[in-house]
This record gives structure tokens, C-alpha cells and sequence, in this order.
């Protein structure tokens, strides 16, 4: 079936699309350009909307705002937000409502393979290596999903032969019931846990990309994430796993010797990528490059993927250099909006770093990040709304060593906090291990208030 086959089951069928941002635009452009009847559902007040939903109503969508906007939904077929959990919409579906998603709609009729990341940490960046090795070995890709990207008014400029690259997050797959040709899964670990009902939710959300694979799939998983490693058992299909423990030789897939990542399988041994010739800092970084490997086997040559190490600086906000001042640099690792992903961040240099962190809280421990700080940390300047807990986690751990501790306002003085302290050779890095939403509307926009704030800083 086509795009323009599925928009035509659409007419004459009353839709709904439940939130107005920025990802879903490109599916309310879609749907009423092609005449559909939608209506547009969003706890925003209609002055919120400003222009926006000018437009909207101009090109002939509903409105249905504010506290309510859920209530009494009774409409054909209901577009879920991934932001929005699936339970919301009980009561409609038991009224009839067929719901589904952009991502959903997008798997049914997308023409070409389809190579699917997700994961607690990492799965920005690995989908990003992913779609860039495979356009530096020729092949036409489309990169999309949670990283930003909806791909679905794109499909019918999809050929057969090109490769949908695509991240996906766990609200994403809670009500996916068709997995990709190739599944990443990098690590999994306690996220999102204000928003899911429980961690078993969360891990079964996960498992619906491996859940639905034929024989003739792949799946790439993570052999020293228990986690991970558990649900390979979920595919029908061929597993890849990557492994950093030292030993550890996968029967098929990537693995750690002689200070590079080398790959196995029935053929047998050879090494792809020397750990000296990846530019991006972080043995996190070591995990992406291995699942990224795995998942490319056959698709792209060795050499490929070793002039692209070379070169590859990372993906805005993730472990992101901003500039060096005065001899110190300054990264800005804004995506890290869990302690896990803090740690990561934290591991990723050989000095101990002055770390600025702090913000909402989603409903996860942050006691392992405790002893991490003591070892890896200098200074901690901390603010927003996790601060106290942070500074409980630094201050209980075993291995606490009474550290430099500040807690300020707000990022301004955070980062004057830091200039101040800073001495040549030192490393300042914004990593919050909490979500921006207690002050910002996205890690982005947290990132890039940090990354304007660094550079104002004098000569």
C-alpha cells in the first residue's frame, strides 16, 4: 500500500491526532492536505497556540484544548503522540477508536529495509554511526524517528533498495506490533520511569522491537547488559551481541582485544577498528562503534568504518565540545538527562572534571551515581530541582571524599561559577543526569542555552 492508498482509507473517517509539537506537524500537514476530517487534541490553552493554530484552523482542523482534551474521545482513529501513554486512550478504544501512530503507519507501508536502535543511553549515536556508515559505503538512507525526523509524508519517495534508519524510544514501541529487519538494542537500565508504570512496562516496551522479527531478521544486542542480553531471546531471528568484558569472544559478533574491536563469526576472526582511531571520547562511545559494527556487517567494508572513526566528532549535546578557553574545554553533554547517562559522560575522560548538574526529577535513583562523582569529579555545581538529591547521593557514597560542592540558581551562574574555578588543563561538562523540564522545554533548548552562555564568556 501506498501513502496515498492509506490517506484514502482515511476519508470520509474522522481523525484525531492527539498533541500539536513539532513532530507532529508534519503528520496534521499530511492528513489535511489530503482532506482527512482531524481534529487536533492538545492540553495547551488556544492562546498557547498563537499562530500555530491559525493556521491549523484555517486549513480546516478541529481544535479540542486544554485539561480535557481527552475526554469522550470517540473519533475513527486516533494518532498517539509518543509522549502520550497508550492507557489515556483506553476508554476510546473501548468506544471503538482504532489507535495507532505516525511510527506505526510508517513500518506498514515503508518499501525498504528498515534498521531500528533503541536503548536507555547511547541510541542517539548509534543510530547516527548507523546511517552514516551506511551513506559513506553508497547507500541511500533515510535517518528518522525519535531522533527528531518524522519519515512518515517521506514514504512514497522511499525506494526498495534504500535503508530506513530510525531511533525509537520506549513510548514508541509500547503499542508496536511489527519489528524491523535489523533491531539495536545498546543497553537497558531504570528511564523514563515518571512516565511508565513500572520498569516492566518500560523493558517490555523495548522488546516489541525484537518481538515481531522473521527468521530472516537480525538483532544486535548488548552481551554485558543483562537486561539485553535476556531479550535476544525474544527475536526469531539471528542475534549479533557486543561485548567490552575482557575474554569474552561473542559466537557471533563484536568484541574487545588488543585495544581494538574486532568481530566474530562462523568465518572467523578479524579486526575492525583500533580504539586509537575513534575520535569520539568515552568507552560508551567503544559500545556505540560495536553495535554500529554488528548491525552493518555485509553492508558496509571495514575500511569504511575506519576512515569514518577517524573523523566523526559526535552528535549535537552528546558529550559535545563548545570550546576551550583559556586551555579549559568545555563540553556540553545535555542529552544526559539520567544518572546513568551522566556516568557514561563522566567515564568518558581520564581527569576529574568540574560537573554542572541538576534538574527534574523522573522518578529514579540516583544513588550509583554517587561514587562516580567522588571518583570522577573536581567540583560539582548543581542546580534545578535534583540538586539535593545529587549532593545526598555524592555525600552518602561510600567513597565519599568531601567534595567541592556549589549549588546555585540558575545555568548563568553555574557557568560563571565554573569560568571562576577553572585552572588551564581542566574540563567543564554539562551533564545533568535529570530531565530539562523543570526550567527548559527539551534537552535542546537546555543545551543550547549552555552552549550560548560558554561562548559569551570573554577571551
Amino acid at each position: 500500500m501506498t501513502l496515498h492508498d492509506y490517506l484514502e482509507t482515511l476519508k470520509g473517517r474522522r481523525v484525531a491526532v492527539t498533541g500539536v509539537g513539532v513532530s507532529n506537524q508534519p503528520l496534521l500537514k499530511l492528513l489535511l492536505e489530503a482532506g482527512v476530517d482531524v481534529t487536533v487534541c492538545d492540553k495547551k490553552e488556544r492562546d498557547a497556540l498563537g499562530a500555530l493554530g491559525d493556521n491549523l484552523e484555517k486549513s480546516g482542523c478541529k481544535l479540542r484544548l486544554g485539561p480535557g482534551y481527552l475526554e469522550g474521545l470517540d473519533q475513527d482513529v486516533i494518532f498517539r503522540t509518543p509522549g502520550l501513554h497508550p492507557r489515556f486512550l483506553e476508554a476510546a478504544k473501548a468506544r471503538g477508536s482504532q489507535v495507532t501512530s505516525e511510527m506505526e503507519v510508517f513500518f506498514d507501508l515503508c518499501p525498504c529495509p528498515i534498521l531500528a536502535v533503541t536503548g536507555s543511553d547511547g541510541k542517539t549515536t548509534t543510530t547516527t554511526i548507523i546511517a552514516r556508515l551506511l551513506e559513506a559505503a553508497g547507500h541511500r538512507v533515510h535517518l528518522g524517528g525519535n531522533i527528531g525526523h518524522p519519515l512518515l509524508s517521506e514514504v512514497d519517495g522511499i525506494q526498495p533498495t534504500d535503508w530506513a534508519v530510525v531511533e525509537l524510544s520506549s513510548f514508541q514501541l509500547l503499542t508496536m506490533r511489527k519489528s524491523p529487519h535489523i533491531a539495536v538494542l545498546t543497553n537497558l537500565a531504570p528511564n523514563h520511569l515518571d512516565v511508565h508504570t513500572s520498569m516492566e512496562e518500560y523493558v517490555e516496551a523495548k522488546a516489541n522491537l525484537l518481538a515481531y522479527q522473521p527468521p530472516e531478521g537480525i538483532a544486535v544486542c548488548n552481551w554485558d547488559n543483562e537486561i539485553t542480553r535476556d531479550l535476544s531471546s525474544k527475536t526469531a531471528g539471528k542475534v549479533f551481541y557486543f561485548t567490552r568484558k575482557s575474554g569474552q569472544i561473542p559466537a557471533r559478533g563484536c568484541y574487545l582485544q588488543n585495544e581494538a574491536i574486532w568481530y566474530h563469526d562462523e568465518t572467523g576472526n578479524r579486526e575492525i577498528l583500533p580504539l586509537a582511531g575513534i575520535l569520539l571520547p568515552g568507552v560508551h562511545n567503544v559500545e556505540n562503534y560495536m553495535a554500529a559494527i554488528c548491525a552493518v556487517q555485509g553492508l558496509v567494508p571495514d575500511e569504511t568504518v575506519r576512515s569514518f572513526a577517524r573523523t566523526f566528532g559526535g552528535v549535537e549535546h552528546r558529550i559535545e565540545l563548545v570550546r576551550e578557553r583559556r586551555g579549559v574545554r568545555w563540553y556540553n553533554d545535555s542529552i544526559a538527562s539520567s544518572p546513568s547517562r551522566t556516568i557514561a559522560g563522566l567515564r568518558s575522560f581520564p581527569e576529574k572534571v568540574i560537573l554542572i548538574a541538576g534538574g527534574k526529577d523522573k522518578g529514579i535513583s540516583y544513588a550509583p551515581l554517587g561514587p562516580v562523582i567522588n571518583d570522577h569529579v573536581k567540583l560539582l555545581i548543581l542546580c534545578g530541582a535534583t540538586a539535593g538529591v545529587i549532593r545526598e547521593a555524592a555525600g552518602q557514597a561510600e567513597n565519599n571524599r568531601d567534595l567541592d560542592i556549589l549549588v546555585v540558581e540558575d545555568y548563568p551562574a553555574a557557568v560563571r561559577a565554573a569560568a571562576e574555578r577553572a585552572q588551564e588543563g581542566d574540563v567543564v561538562l554539562l551533564s545533568p543526569a535529570s530531565t530539562s523540564f523543570d526550567r527548559f522545554k527539551n534537552f535542546e533548548e537546555r543545551g543550547h542555552v549552555f552552549k550560548d552562555l560558554v561562548n559569551a564568556l570573554p577571551e
